[in-house]
């Protein structure tokens, strides 16, 4: 099946903050292959039943072999590729801790999922990208690197790598007209938070005395940057990060 919508892929798209992000591009017209570790293909089934073009892909990000099988799901399934949305990470499964007590495993992990799986999801995805006339990159950063956060040293060194990533590649892509842009969530209520606790952690703390928007944070606050960023209106913005988090960080 080929069809004339843009398309896109999102990896991690079959929950949370992911999830979020296929609902507002299938909404806005998007085809979108969801590649996931678990739950794409169920993610996917809920979302064909609402009648959208939607497919799932289980896929690690870490796989050279995975993330060229999701290219080639979206080129098979709907005859190319527009955007890739470089979201899945690791975080929520993580314990607050200092530095000193991470062990080695576990901050090499959490850089290869991280840092390592946007740049094989990119380089996968980067022929098909050159063959469209949009061709974007969206990658998730965090806020929480801007502001030195304590005790998830590798979750926010990660992040911090993939800052500059986006900007190294926007300036190798431009030539290619396409564009390599970043967000950065401050503390989102995404299911892995509720599911793990953190929000009775963290929350109240950065609800409190840190937002110029005092409330929680959700998952649909940052579909609005995601749907611009890939928009026409965005063709001539790259290499940047936005910041979403109700006014905790400013640039």
């Amino acid at each position: 099946m080929s069809t004339e919508k843009k398309v896109a892929i999102i990896t991690g798209g079959a929950s949370g903050i992911g999830f979020a992000f296929t609902r507002s591009l299938i909404e806005a017209g998007y085809a979108v292959v969801i590649a996931d570790m678990a739950g794409a293909d169920k993610a996917a089934a809920t979302l064909k039943n609402e009648g959208f073009d939607v497919i799932g892909v289980e896929a690690d990000v870490t796989s050279v072999d995975d993330t060229k099988k999701m290219v080639a799901a979206a080129v098979e399934t709907f005859g190319g590729l527009d955007l890739l949305v470089n979201n899945a990470g690791i975080f929520t499964s993580l314990k607050l801790k200092p530095f000193d007590q991470i062990e080695p495993s576990e901050w090499m992990k959490v850089m290869e999922v991280n840092t390592l799986g946007p740049f094989l999801c990119a380089k996968a995805a980067l022929p098909e990208l050159r063959k469209s006339s949009a061709g974007r990159i969206i990658n998730i950063a965090s806020t929480s690197q801007m502001k030195g956060a304590p005790f998830m040293l590798h979750y926010t060194a990660s992040k911090g790598a993939v800052i500059s990533f986006t900007r190294s590649l926007a300036r190798e892509l431009g030539a290619d007209n396409i564009t390599v842009n970043a967000i950065a969530p401050g503390f989102t209520l995404s299911d892995g938070v509720l599911a793990t606790g953190m929000e009775e952690v963290m929350g109240d703390v950065v609800r409190k005395t840190s937002r110029s928007i005092p409330r929680d944070q959700v998952p649909d606050d940052l579909t609005g940057a995601l749907l611009f960023l890939a928009s026409d209106g965005a063709a001539f913005i790259t290499g940047q990060t936005i910041a979403v988090d109700g006014g905790s960080y400013f640039l």
